[in-house]
């Protein structure tokens, strides 16, 4: 079977996410252009999905306004419960606390919540933890750190499920073993420098 290699240049298990750290893989393109003559315009700044030529205003898979730069947060009708859920992932330097190490050069990345139960931590092969929301660029996210769960009528909720370092929503620390409802727009902050935006898909 040939090798899948992410946007990031990783080795990944998976086809459609990249198992070591999230990206969206995107599916190879054929050389010849399509049948209408024209290309393929750039892939969707939001989630990396592919755009086709004729493709409408709105990212298929996101959501995205292309043609007002719009992100997912600011597009959401508020009167309109979410569909789905993502969660788009950075390194924020302004985190690090004293003797954090340095940042690393992580490009921000999205993940959609595509499962009832979504956890959140670093992958480990040994121990054979392949976590939904791999984190594995922050030592200081355990393997096991809390999980993202879906429930029904959209919404959703985070646990800290023990982490070691703890988690944060909206600057506030969170209670290990508790459900707390989780909005769009809301923050989940942890490890040295990671922060997770939660986004509502409709």
């Amino acid at each position: 079977m040939d090798t899948i290699v992410c946007p990031k240049g990783h080795a990944s298990t998976e086809s459609d996410f990249c198992s070591e750290c999230g990206a969206k893989i995107r599916p190879a393109q054929t050389e010849s252009a399509p049948a209408t003559g024209k290309l393929p315009l750039p892939a969707c700044p939001e989630c990396g999905a592919d755009r086709a030529a004729d493709s409408g205003t709105f990212c298929e898979v996101c959501g995205h306004n292309f043609a007002t730069g719009t992100p997912i947060v600011a597009s959401l009708d508020p009167t309109a419960p979410p569909r789905g859920w993502a969660v788009a992932i950075a390194v924020d330097p302004s985190l690090r606390e004293a003797g954090s190490p340095a940042p690393p050069a992580v490009e921000p990345f999205t993940v959609h919540l595509d499962k009832p139960v979504n956890l959140i931590g670093r992958r480990s092969e040994s121990r054979a933890v392949f976590p939904e929301i791999a984190l594995n660029f922050d030592e200081a996210v355990s393997h096991r750190h809390a999980l993202l769960q879906r429930g029904d009528g959209g919404t959703l909720v985070l646990r800290d499920i023990g982490a070691t370092n703890g988690t944060r929503l909206n600057g506030k620390d969170v209670a290990a073993l508790v459900d707390i409802p989780v909005k769009d727009g809301d923050e989940i902050t942890l490890g040295h420098y990671t922060r997770i935006v939660v986004k509502g898909v409709q």
